[in-house]
């Protein structure tokens, strides 16, 4: 259940990814964070049925995974873990939506399959962007960025502990475990009826060592309002990015690529 080493290092892989060299990796951290929310508010304002307008949008983890040098299958991964979420939310529209969308074939696209396909094309496209965004700027400098932004400082420091601190939560829950695999007689598992007692020691000894994390951190100078000085400079190669990134996103959304395509397609191969 507790494999410290390989849980611990798994779930830093992307800032290990990080401290790449790629081109994308020097780009200043507040052109990717702008870059990145701008594509997701763009991909979420379709309606659930436009499922051909989103496809064209795979262009932009496509590139930035192969320019960024970021492993597609260690992504997948990732980005895999939201889907089952949204199929729970999603799978009622195949139940309450039943008219026919489509004809492939002899197989019928009922609405409600239509919407949640599409459900589950946005939620990739977005996770797989904030997964890239991660495995190619560090937390410190995304937080410093947030503090420029004059986000809150409150919920940047929020968002920069809890990141740093499912470490340690998760190194509280593995000695607990070990403690009490040793003390149950070789069980294989915790016990249902000791669950309770298991998460409720677990909340109080995090709290406790939370308390001296921070106290620690303290000592060292940390500050919530404490604003970075060291500011990057923008480039033209920032700038670049932003205006290609946002003008393609812009035109993806006002015209239909894919049914452009399709009509240029066909006759071709006519």
């Amino acid at each position: 259940m507790f494999d410290m080493a390989r849980t611990t290092q798994t779930l830093y892989t992307l800032e290990q990814l990080s401290a790449g060299r790629s081109g994308l990796h020097r780009l200043h951290p507040g052109v990717k964070l702008i870059a990145t929310l701008f594509f997701m508010v763009t991909v979420i304002s379709f309606d659930r049925y436009s499922l051909g307008r989103i496809i064209p949008f795979l262009f932009y983890p496509c590139i930035l995974i192969a320019w960024g040098d970021i492993p597609p299958a260690l992504l997948l991964r990732r980005t895999a873990i939201a889907l089952p979420f949204c199929l729970f939310a999603g799978i009622s529209n195949l139940i309450f939506e039943r008219g026919i969308a489509v004809h492939l074939g002899s197989f019928a696209v009922t609405y409600g399959l239509l919407s949640l396909i599409t459900l589950l094309l946005r939620t990739l496209l977005c996770v797989a962007a904030v997964l890239i965004l991660m495995a190619v700027t560090p937390m410190c400098r995304l937080a410093a960025q947030l503090r420029r932004f004059h986000i809150p400082a409150i919920f940047v420091s929020l968002l920069e502990i809890s990141y740093r601190y499912i470490a340690v939560l998760m190194t509280e829950a593995s000695s607990m475990y070990t403690a009490y695999i040793l003390r149950s007689g070789g069980a294989k598992g915790i016990d249902l009826k000791h669950m309770g007692s298991f998460v409720g020691h677990l909340f109080l000894r995090s709290a406790d060592r939370a308390e001296r994390v921070y106290a620690a951190m303290k000592c060292r100078g940390y500050d919530l309002d404490c604003a970075p000085t060291q500011r990057k400079p923008v480039n033209a190669a920032d700038i670049t990015f932003l205006v290609l990134v946002c003008a393609l996103c812009v035109l993806f959304r006002l015209a239909d690529v894919s049914a452009i395509l399709g009509a240029w397609i066909v006759p071709w191969k006519q």
